[in-house]
């Protein structure tokens, strides 16, 4: 079984054929779903979608680009929200300043906040990094997320060796999405291959973005989480059972609130 440890199912991309899009990740044996929350806004509509299937679990929180429109959502908001069974994560937050969709400051405030629920509920963080990787360093240095043993994951990571490492030693996850399989990620490629043990890997889609090869440009769907993990697997040079097991356990480690399907 693999699991596709972050998409968007509430997206309007999957509003046609949803349930479709379901029975395809069942069919390549994508047997857990994380839908990650980008807006408080529509927290209520991502819970609905994980309440309403045994497989899927969500998270809560504001993604750096909607921080401007959505605000700065206060610890208490957060920490209320994960109340709810299927809430197993705190995210996505983390900084992007590649677009600047938010002004730095407030992606910092909102960060810090979202670091900080993280810690009151025990929750892994989902961290979105984009020309920001000092930055993203110095906070979680600052709020001292070292003293958690599981603290989060980067998602969808395609940063220097030296984030990879550095985060790491932070005791980070590093989630592998589509683009290790694009022509041009070498280095990401050489840094999966050479510096992220197997015990530290997630795979994602990042779902409807970021399709993987042999799908690229098309939408991404949880399905396609077989092509990033096949890729990966002829990375670590270990068969695709092993990748997938591993890669399993790894996510349930951390999102330790999710059940395990029967």
């Amino acid at each position: 079984m693999l699991v596709d440890s972050h998409c968007h199912l509430n997206y309007d991309d999957f509003k046609q054929d949803f349930d479709a899009v379901l029975d395809r990740a069942k069919q390549m044996d994508v047997g857990t779903l994380l839908t990650i929350s980008t807006k408080l806004s529509d927290a209520q509509n991502i819970i609905k979608i994980a309440e309403s299937h045994d497989n899927i679990f969500c998270t809560i929180g504001v993604h750096p680009h909607d921080v401007e429109k959505e605000g700065v959502a206060s610890v208490d908001d957060l920490v209320a929200l994960t109340k709810h069974p299927k809430v197993v994560g705190i995210g996505e937050t983390g900084l992007d300043y590649y677009y600047e969709h938010s002004p730095k400051e407030a992606q910092k405030e909102s960060f810090r906040n979202h670091i900080r629920a993280a810690a009151q509920t025990n929750l892994p963080l989902i961290i979105h990094s984009r020309s920001a990787e000092d930055d993203i360093l110095q906070i979680l240095q600052e709020e001292k997320v070292s003293e958690r043993s599981h603290p989060g994951v980067i998602h969808c990571f395609s940063g220097t060796k030296e984030f990879a490492q550095e985060t790491m030693a932070l005791n980070f996850y590093i989630s592998i999405s589509g683009i290790i399989t694009f022509k041009k990620a070498e280095e990401l490629r050489d840094i999966v291959e050479h510096t992220v043990p197997m015990e530290r890997l997630l795979v994602e889609t990042d779902s409807p973005y970021l399709a993987p090869i042999p799908h690229r440009g098309k939408r991404n769907e949880p399905s396609f989480v077989v092509h990033t993990a096949e890729k990966v697997a002829e990375l670590k040079k270990c068969s695709m059972a092993e990748l997938a097991t591993t890669t399993t356990n790894n996510f349930f480690t951390l999102f330790s609130k999710a059940s395990r399907p029967a």
